[in-house]
């Protein structure tokens, strides 16, 4: 099977390598044999992920039960004349069990009984893009790529559903300043995680996206960054953010303690019809022990206006899954904002990595207390291909526009 997908992508890549970005060969008898090796000489990959997702929500009779597989194709060229090509192929399937509905469309009417698990079954092109590394310090992306910036706060390709969000675009990493790393993107399209077949899939879109990494000293950093989104079909989405974070670590008796501190500004961008201004900010400690524990303290928060919709400051690219609590209940910020007070512990046990984060969720303007949530999971992995996760999330609510909802989650992975 891998030597006919292997020669399917190859030929999906080489034609694009060739036509898609115009390249001009002039010496086709000595160039062509040189493309057409470092195409057929690339690595071919497959990732399997299965999940089995259990969700109980306080306004639904029905609990959801997914159980879902995906299948990952993969394949990367070898260089040729600084040119290299990705192609990425995802199938989601149903697998036993389809209790749930999967958003945005993409569930047959008869799953509106159940609560939302973002996963719809299909195939979906994840990624094909070009890299071109001709230049000294420098990589240029073009296609549909994932786009991680930081902590994947304000960008990022929503890793933990099972389809991935992906950008149409063209984007720049430049290295050549010491100790820093410039990176830019134009983005005109976001592949969001409900898939092409949802009215939900896909934004058309002007997007800027603009992050400087600065080595200040060998265990500080300082990253500024500008990102101006104009999304055509979701305009309230259009936002301009400008901020700063720093983080780094002290040395301390028995470990270390990593620090972050950021700030953001937001306001309304391009076509959004509302005119805002918010603010960002998270605080986070984390205490690194030689034995294998680490205690964390942080707060984070996002403003908003409790008198006025439409004003909450808001990361539309973002993976959010991290952030707020797993169970995923601030996904859009409410109109007062959030201010999230969080607490986790982890410890390393043998090959088993243990965590547990307790929220205090509350809101920025006017004090409503949101609810509460505690989140636990262990993961190891089972030698150099396999790994194992076990995640559950209880959130309990405190005011009438959030319900009680606990989560649990299964996933296996295996990497050839």
């Amino acid at each position: 099977m891998i030597p006919e997908i292997k020669r399917t992508v190859a030929g999906v890549l080489l034609a694009l390598g060739i036509s898609g970005l115009g390249l001009s060969i002039s010496h086709a008898e000595e160039s062509a044999p040189g493309i057409g090796d470092a195409v057929m000489s690339g690595s071919p990959h497959v990732n399997l992920r299965y999940r089995f997702e259990h969700v109980e929500q306080d306004d639904f009779d029905e609990n959801a039960n997914a159980s879902t597989l995906r299948i990952r194709l993969n394949y990367g060229t070898e260089k040729w004349r600084g040119w290299s090509g990705f192609a990425e192929f995802d199938y989601i399937a149903e697998v036993l069990v389809n209790d749930f509905n999967s958003g945005a469309g993409t569930s047959p009417p008869d799953r509106d009984q159940y609560p939302l698990v973002a996963d719809p079954k299909g195939a979906d092109l994840n990624q094909l893009y070009l890299d071109y590394e001709g230049f000294d310090k420098t990589r240029l992306r073009f296609g549909r790529q994932k786009i991680l910036l930081d902590n994947e706060r304000f960008v990022g390709p929503v890793g933990w559903r099972q389809n991935e969000q992906t950008f149409d675009g063209v984007s720049a990493t430049l290295n050549g300043l010491p100790k820093t790393e410039l990176f830019y993107s134009y983005i005109a399209r976001v592949n969001r995680v409900f898939g092409e077949r949802s009215f939900a899939g896909q934004h058309d879109m002007n997007t800027h996206l603009l992050n400087g990494r600065i080595g200040v000293t060998d265990k500080w950093q300082l990253t500024p960054y500008a990102y101006f989104i104009d999304n055509d079909d979701a305009p309230e989405f259009s936002t301009s953010t400008l901020g700063v974070r720093a983080n780094g670590e002290v040395g301390l008796a028995g470990g270390a303690v990593k620090l972050l501190a950021e700030f953001a500004t937001q306001s309304d961008a391009a076509n959004n019809p509302v005119s805002y201004r918010a603010q960002y900010i998270h605080l986070r400690a984390d205490w690194a022990m030689h034995n294998g524990l680490t205690l964390g303290l942080a707060v984070e928060g996002l403003g908003g206006d409790q008198n006025d919709p439409g004003k909450a400051f808001r990361t539309p690219l973002a993976t959010l899954h991290p952030f707020q609590g797993w169970a995923d209940q601030f996904l859009i910020t409410p109109n007062a904002g959030i201010q999230d007070v969080y607490a986790s512990v982890k410890y390393k046990l043998n090959k088993w990595t243990l965590l547990g984060v307790y929220h205090d969720f509350s809101a920025a303007d006017g004090g409503a207390r949101w609810g509460s949530e505690i989140d636990l999971a262990a993961s190891r992995a089972m030698g150099e291909r396999y790994s194992i996760l076990l995640k559950a999330a209880f959130f309990n609510a405190d005011d009438a526009s959030f319900v009680d909802t606990n989560k649990i989650w299964v996933q296996l992975v295996a990497n050839y």
